[in-house]
């Protein structure tokens, strides 16, 4: 199938047909999840080689289970978020601290380096805010605000309810409000 056709076919439909061997199903599906699940755990995590340390394991869990998928049970992204959460929060259980700051920002493509800089800032705290977060706060969080799934789509991934979930973020936000409330002027907030 053209690589164009192939990116209109859905995730269900893609890893049933890795599952009937078809390779090309596999790089366009890797192509299209891993990203997402490595972002997510490169947030969670604040350690780059551990992400995708977690990315590769979620990844062959997923071709593991491919035989057995059943279409239309769940979505594969939600379930590759709830297997790359679930890895992450067991690396985080039995991880010695980390210093945020070693953590490298990824380059966003502005010019203006004092933007990069800035951004950078903003950045290195925020994860610094989220790193402070109790784990399952700090988890809907980022799942919900940057990541971008539904309330429905956390549940799901995290095996709670909807209310749990508008609890855990709210809580999370105003956490994260309040961790950084001090720092509007040194993160370029302080004229709005």
């Amino acid at each position: 199938m053209p690589y164009d056709a192939m990116s209109a076919v859905s995730d269900d439909a893609l890893l049933v047909m890795f599952a009937n061997g078809d390779g090309e199903a596999a790089r366009m599906l890797t192509l299209r999840l891993a990203p997402r699940v490595l972002r997510l755990a490169t947030r969670m995590l604040g350690d780059a080689a551990e992400a995708e340390d977690v990315t590769q394991e979620a990844m062959l869990r997923l071709w593991r289970i491919a035989a057995d998928w059943r279409p239309g049970e769940a979505q594969v992204g939600t379930w590759l978020y709830r297997v790359a959460s679930n890895l992450c929060t067991d690396r985080l259980r039995r991880k010695r601290p980390v210093d945020i700051a070693s953590v490298p920002e990824m380059p966003d493509g502005r010019a203006a380096p004092e933007d990069d800089l800035l951004d950078a800032d903003r950045a290195r705290a925020l994860q610094e805010a989220l790193a402070q977060l109790p784990e399952r706060q700090r988890q809907a969080v980022i799942l919900r605000h940057l990541e971008g799934l539904s309330n429905p789509e956390i549940a799901e991934v995290m095996d709670i309810g909807v209310e749990a979930v508008e609890s855990l973020t709210a809580r999370g936000k105003r956490a994260l409000v309040a961790a950084l409330s001090g720092r509007r002027e040194e993160l370029g907030y302080g004229h709005g």
